[in-house]
């Protein structure tokens, strides 16, 4: 395993602080450069925490290494365990050339850097354009402070890098070349109000173009959502004929100390699709239980609470319930059913209101088996 990955974020932060090591002066010389990640098409990213690496796809295995929260590693081939690990529903290893990391603890991303645009095109509000995160992750620089209570603040507190992570979805809004000769990109974490703006490599980020956006199917009149909450599943219905299905993670049943909580279950029962962003900035929660998570991709609102079918980079555990009440989906099943969904969504501005409209829109049945 390479030293790299075997230092904790935290630890490297205090090197780089004290200028210590040909790695940490590299970072401090240019901080916009991308790391070197593993040479793979397939990459997996430790996105919870620290994770145990076994020697075989087992949980009682021996431990052969550890990966810290954001080391990334080469995958193989996703296998199934050779006995159950009772933590969650979810039986799934991935084998990597380290050994084995159970699957929900493992983001699958991979590495494809862009060519940066030379300038960007105009939109409603100012110059612009959508853009996703194609690297595992990339470190981003404030342009001022961090706003108060945000989660910019909190990594910063922490003494934390603030990084952008694979498949995230932000609003770009200028270009500038740095010292060094890179070309980087503004980031807005929330298009529309967001107070931090970030510079990061702009190589990191892939426009999303305007056929991206464009409905799948949208002569269907007659389309429904199926979100079943014991199967963790999600079924959407033309004419009560199954187009499309994918496992989900809803609302979470139990929280980290294993007791019922009833405010997180995904609300049973009908509901249609009121609000959707190509991008959202969402939060809530308490102290100690409470999350404020920017870019946000493919939101499609259809509950009171902001409860949303939506992308998901900090977890790989479908097919258990993990939310606080919203439909967690792959990045690619939450962009279908984005576009799929009614209403739709234009590139600018990227969301829509049907209770400013009030147009027809997308039933969405939450039901138990």
């Amino acid at each position: 395993m390479s030293e790299d990955i075997r230092i904790t974020r935290r630890d490297f932060l205090k090197i780089a602080a004290l200028g210590l090591g040909s790695l940490s002066m590299r970072v401090m010389r240019n901080p916009f450069i991308l790391p070197d990640f593993p040479k793979a098409e397939r990459l997996g990213r430790a996105a919870n925490g620290t994770v145990e690496i076994k020697a075989r796809p087992n949980p009682d295995s021996q431990t052969v290494g550890l990966l810290y929260e954001d080391g990334v590693l080469p995958w193989i081939r996703e296998v199934v365990g050779e006995q159950p690990a009772y933590i969650f529903y979810n039986q799934k290893w991935v084998e990597t050339p380290e050994g084995y990391i159970y699957s929900p603890y493992f983001q699958p991303v991979r590495f494809l850097p862009n060519e940066p645009v030379k300038d960007l095109p105009s939109a409603s509000l100012g110059a612009g354009m959508w853009a996703e995160v194609t690297v595992p992750y990339v470190d981003v620089i404030l342009e001022t402070e961090p706003s108060s209570n945000s989660w910019v603040q909190i990594k910063s507190d922490e003494g934390l890098p603030i990084r952008l992570y694979y498949s995230q979805v932000f609003w770009v809004d200028q270009i500038k070349i740095s010292e060094s000769g890179d070309t980087l990109y503004r980031v807005n974490p929330n298009y529309y109000g967001g107070v931090d703006r970030l510079w990061a490599d702009a190589r990191a980020f892939r426009p999303i173009t305007l056929d991206e956006l464009a409905p799948i199917s949208p002569e269907v009149e007659n389309k429904r959502i199926q979100v079943d909450v014991v199967h963790q599943t999600l079924a959407c219905f033309e004419n009560d004929v199954e187009v499309y299905y994918c496992r989900i993670s809803t609302g979470a049943k139990f929280d980290r100390d294993g007791n019922v909580v009833d405010s997180w279950s995904t609300p049973l029962g009908t509901h249609r699709v009121s609000r959707k962003f190509v991008s959202l900035q969402m939060s809530g929660g308490t102290t100690g239980a409470g999350y404020d998570i920017p870019g946000i991709g493919w939101v499609s609102i259809f509950a009171t609470g902001g409860v949303a079918v939506h992308s998901t980079f900090w977890h790989n555990n479908y097919g258990d319930p993990m939310s606080h009440g919203c439909v967690n989906a792959l990045p690619e099943d939450a962009k279908w059913i984005f576009r799929w969904t009614l209403p739709t969504v234009s590139y600018d501005p990227g969301m829509y209101d049907i209770t400013l409209t009030g147009e027809a829109s997308t039933q969405v049945s939450v039901v138990e088996g």
